[in-house]
C-alpha cells in the first residue's frame, strides 16, 4: 500500500476535508463547517492523504452508554477504493475505540452505499437495525461487530 498520511483535523482545511469526504459519500445528510465543528468535540475525527490528495476520512464515537459500545466509521472517496486506504482507517479507528474502553464496536452505513456495506460485512460486521432519519428517504444500517 502507498504511503499514507492519517491525522486528526486541527484547522480549517482539515476540517473542509472532512466535510467534503463525508458529504461525498453521505449526500442525503450533509454537514455544515459548524457540524463538523461540533463532531470534532465529540467524536474522534480523522482525515487521510496520499502526499496532498485527499483519500478518506473516518470517526470514532466513544462509548456513551451502559452498553461500552463505540461506532467506528471509515470513509474512503470512490477514486481511491481498494487500495488498502479503508482497511488503514478502518485497524485505527477500531484500535481508537478499544483504547477508549468499548466491549462492542458498532457501524453505521448509508443503504445505496455498497461498497460501505460489503466492507462492513467483510470485516465481520453483521446488520442490527434499518431506519430513516427524518425528512430522508435513504434508509441508514447499524451494524454490530460478531
Amino acid at each position: 500500500m502507498p504511503d499514507i498520511r492519517i491525522e486528526q483535523p486541527d484547522g480549517e482545511i482539515a476540517f473542509k476535508d472532512w466535510q467534503y469526504v463525508h458529504n461525498t459519500i453521505i449526500p442525503t445528510h450533509v454537514l455544515s463547517l459548524d457540524d463538523v465543528r461540533d463532531r470534532a468535540r465529540r467524536h474522534h475525527l480523522e482525515v487521510a492523504y496520499l502526499g496532498d490528495v485527499l483519500v478518506g476520512s473516518s470517526t470514532v464515537r466513544p462509548p456513551m452508554d451502559e452498553t461500552s459500545a463505540a461506532t467506528v466509521v471509515a470513509r474512503v472517496l470512490a477514486e481511491h477504493r481498494g487500495q488498502g486506504f479503508g482497511e488503514e482507517l478502518y485497524a485505527r479507528g477500531l484500535n481508537r475505540a478499544r483504547k477508549l474502553g468499548a466491549e462492542v464496536v458498532e457501524t453505521v452505513v448509508l443503504s445505496s452505499n455498497e461498497d460501505g456495506l460489503r466492507f462492513a460485512r467483510k470485516h465481520g460486521f453483521v446488520e442490527t437495525e434499518r431506519y430513516l432519519l427524518p425528512g430522508e428517504t435513504v434508509p441508514w444500517i447499524d451494524l454490530r461487530l460478531s
